[in-house]
């Protein structure tokens, strides 16, 4: 690049210095006044009319009593009034807070007792549901905000619309414009922007302070090693208390003025792709999975002829994704092949897939397994990991689309420093790092040591190149009654490879050997089955099919193959329920909740090991 890493870390430095979310608001909405910024189903806001919007929700908030450095909770889907709320409580030094919608009661009382939040903002009648029974605990609330005016309770002078909160602040505004831009000016980087609670896989969460210049700084730094394009086009699918789309759709957005397309549901990200052509797209593992997944059953069904010459091509590609991706050098020869096949095969097939204009594909948030890289690798679609933690505003480290090594999460961002304790636990310190946590006072306390290093609870290793790799969670190490220690997320990763497995769980701690629980896909399951001439059948029924049996019965079989004698998996059991965050088994980004799947199935996990 022809700079040094110390030179690029005081430039990164020096512009998150001097940034704060409502300056950069205030460019975008000078320089970019018509310019589309934000599109909802057929709905779009230029930056003029994102900050006229913000202004005026801003003035409304003030009246309400929302004050610099109190919390606003919000509960809603991805939708326009999600910006437009949290960049006017931001403008008034106040602290957004996303809450997931897929929250029970329980958890969501006690994030507002934790947060003791002043304003909450929530969606429709089934948010407003799910938050009543605990209304009366929280002493700190002034008021509530509804999106849909008709889950409004009439006469209850604590509730008020969305609209009306709008109107309301839009009158103030008019009266006296002066009155926001003062309000906003005194805010520094070194502020509160921000604060989201941790999935809470193992406890209850925390609530992870963040700051402009934290949000700033990671836009900044990971810009500078992956640039994108200003005002490129974007996608916000992820929820946003996720700390992946908190970054990149509301502040990324912000200092890139990128166009932001809003995907309600999940499910459309790929049909949305078609459409936008995203130059970077950032996706969990499942997204990854489930596209490739897609792209095999798209495969089974073409005519012999079109399917060898895409593998043929993909062959090719394939191999000089291993090769560059051990750090090996490419020979001119095999160079020239895969361009001849990228030209002819693989470009026009990622064409139809919306992924021709895409620099920089990433996964994290979890391990994927190295199979699925390799299988969409071989289309040209280049998913590189990276690693990080709301804790670290996001992405710590970082594979390089022009340097990078499959299997690891890269090397760190600029700025962040990486160190191993003894144990192989990983820490981390740099500018990325989070205020600290909030305190049930108030407070915002610091996580890190007296040396400013961060203890993340990951395991990992760090190669000769500086290249690090995740290997567990720290509390989720199996060991056996024997004494041998085990990362169950390998096991999880090569059984999850396998299209028809949705989720697997590796048990063993305390116990003699490995065992497992899977969980189907419920969306590829069926197309699987109907593909081999099975009967519909639902996915519980499925999951007692003998040819379903025998597939993962094989699977479990070359898995074992490739783990040591302690990891191979002894006993399995296809579960006939579908896991899910709405369930209870999963957290709302996917990850496994450990404790909660033992407990539930605990009755079920001792028969694994009956006369062991």
């Amino acid at each position: 690049m022809g700079t040094s890493l110390a030179d690029l870390e005081a430039q990164c430095q020096s512009l998150a210095n001097k940034l704060t979310l409502p300056l950069l608001l205030k460019r975008n909405a000078d320089e970019l006044a018509d310019e589309p910024a934000l599109t909802a189903g057929d709905t779009t806001l230029t930056w003029a009319q994102i900050r006229a919007r913000t202004a005026s929700l801003s003035r409304g908030l003030g009246a309400l009593g929302l004050q610099r450095g109190e919390r606003m909770m919000i509960m809603m889907s991805s939708r326009p009034e999600h910006w437009l709320i949290d960049y006017a409580a931001a403008h008034l030094g106040a602290i957004p807070c996303t809450a997931y919608q897929t929250l029970s009661t329980e958890q969501v009382g006690y994030v507002a007792q934790h947060s003791a939040a002043t304003v909450v903002v929530l969606e429709g009648a089934e948010e407003v549901a799910r938050w009543r029974p605990i209304l009366k605990s929280l002493f700190s609330l002034k008021r509530i905000v509804v999106i849909d005016p008709a889950a409004v309770p009439a006469g209850d002078p604590l509730y008020v619309s969305f609209a009306q909160l709008e109107e309301d602040g839009a009158a103030l505004h008019a009266q006296a414009p002066q009155v926001f831009e003062d309000t906003w000016k005194p805010i520094r980087p070194e502020d509160p922007i921000a604060m989201m609670y941790t999935s809470g896989t193992t406890g209850d969460p925390k609530g992870v302070v963040l700051s402009h210049r934290n949000a700033f700084y990671e836009a900044i730094c990971v810009d500078a090693v992956v640039p994108t394009p200003m005002r490129a086009p974007s996608i916000a699918y992820l929820p946003l208390a996720h700390i992946a789309e908190r970054e990149l759709g509301l502040y990324r957005m912000l200092f890139k003025a990128l166009h932001v397309h809003v995907c309600s549901d999940p499910a459309g990200v790929v049909p949305l792709m078609a459409k936008v052509r995203p130059p970077a797209f950032f996706g969990v593992p499942r997204v990854w999975e489930k596209l490739a997944a897609g792209l095999r059953a798209k495969l089974g069904t073409l005519e012999a002829p079109r399917r060898d010459a895409i593998m043929g091509a993909h062959a090719l590609a394939l191999e000089a994704f291993r090769l560059e991706g051990s750090g090996q050098k490419v020979s001119e020869e095999l160079a020239a092949k895969v361009a001849v096949a990228e030209e002819k095969v693989l470009k026009p097939l990622r064409s139809t897939l919306g992924l021709d204009a895409l620099q920089w594909a990433s996964s994290g948030s979890a391990p994927i397994p190295v199979e699925v890289l390799e299988y969409l690798g071989g289309f040209g679609i280049r998913v590189l990991e990276v690693w990080g933690m709301s804790e670290t505003t996001g992405c710590a480290t970082i594979n390089l689309p022009t340097d990078f090594r499959v299997g690891s999460v890269g090397r760190p961002v600029p700025g962040l420093e990486l160190k191993l304790a003894s144990d192989g636990e990983i820490f981390v310190r740099g500018p990325v790092l989070f205020m600290g946590y909030l305190a049930g006072d108030g407070r915002i306390v610091s996580a890190t040591d007296e040396d400013g290093w961060l203890a993340t609870g990951d395991i990992g290793t760090i190669d000769a190149e500086g290249y690090l790799t995740i290997t567990d969670r720290k509390k989720e190490l199996i060991i056996t009654s024997s004494g041998k220690n085990i990362a169950p997320s390998r096991i999880e990763g090569l059984l999850r490879a396998h299209p028809l497995v949705g989720q697997a769980l590796a048990i063993g701690d305390g116990w003699p050997y490995v065992t497992a629980l899977i969980c189907l896909d419920a969306e590829v399951a069926p197309v699987w089955a109907k593909a081999r001439g099975l009967p519909p059948m639902s996915v519980a029924e499925l999951t007692k099919d003998p040819a379903i049996r025998s597939e993962l019965e094989a699977l479990v079989a070359s898995v074992n193959q490739r783990l040591s004698r302690a990891e191979q998996v002894k006993r399995f059991e296809v579960v006939t329920e579908t896991w899910s965050p709405a369930t209870g088994e999963l957290t709302p980004t996917l990850k496994l909740k450990r404790r909660v799947i033992l407990q539930q199935y605990a009755e079920r996990i001792a028969t694994f090991y009956e006369n062991a």
